[in-house]
């Protein structure tokens, strides 16, 4: 049984009222969400939504080649499938979970029913989706123009506030997809982080020992994208 503790465990469920949360109970589903599961691909009509409570989910931009990058990652405080209600019915990019976890799922109709009702839900998604393309936005102002230590350290920060805890299961293979990067790359960076104590790495897995450190280390990307987050969902992003 789904119960209103579990689903208030998701930002955006947690500051719905209880009329709106009473309406739902009955439509979400709690699902596992295992490491490295595709909730669509590139192009995919969607027929859910997704509402991570312990998982992260990496949006990916795919090419041609088969070649990928993150442009957002969504987790405990957002919404995965926003086209759904946006109009779009799909979407040029892959949602992939990067970190295994659980989550609810909401049928995509009802979605679109809760959001044309306008009011807070209306307002609430709305919100979202403007700090959605902000760290779209900024994301790819940061693989352009800044160090991949710097990338690495913003993805880790980032990852960070979107689950409890300080640590992170995930694969090589997802953070090079992730970052755009050789496999090779990635190694390099997590050791060179280890080497500063900054994290603890093994294959698959990583906990963070020094988040201050990360912080001073990474560049303004990740203030300029938390900002926004605190800026139009400020009941939301932890402080």
């Amino acid at each position: 049984m789904t119960s209103i503790s579990d689903i208030r465990k998701n930002g955006l469920l947690a500051v719905l009222p209880d009329a709106e949360i009473q309406r739902w109970l009955l439509q979400l589903e709690l699902v596992d969400m295992p490491l490295g599961q595709v909730l669509y691909e590139s192009g995919d009509n969607m027929s859910y939504v997704y509402f991570p409570i312990s998982a992260i989910v990496s949006l990916l931009y795919v090419l041609e080649n088969g070649t990928s990058s993150e442009i957002a990652m969504v987790g405990n405080e957002g919404i995965v499938g926003i086209s759904l209600f946006m109009g779009g019915e799909s979407t040029p990019s892959r949602a992939v979970v990067q970190s295994a976890g659980l989550g609810f799922r909401l049928k995509g109709e009802v979605m679109r029913e809760e959001f044309n009702r306008t009011g807070l839900v209306l307002h609430l998604f709305l919100r979202y989706t403007l700090a959605l393309i902000a760290q779209m936005s900024q994301t790819a102002v940061c693989n352009r123009h800044h160090s991949l230590d710097q990338q690495f350290c913003r993805w880790l920060l980032l990852s960070l506030d979107r689950r409890d805890g300080s640590e992170l299961v995930t694969t090589q293979e997802l953070i090079a997809n992730m970052l755009g990067i050789p496999l090779e790359g990635v190694t390099e960076g997590a050791l060179k982080l280890q080497r500063s104590g900054l994290i603890e790495y093994t294959k698959g897995h990583i906990a963070v020992r020094d988040r201050a450190g990360l912080e001073r280390r990474t560049c303004e990307c990740y203030a300029v994208i938390r900002n926004e987050y605190e800026r139009l969902l400020p009941r939301i992003q932890a402080t």
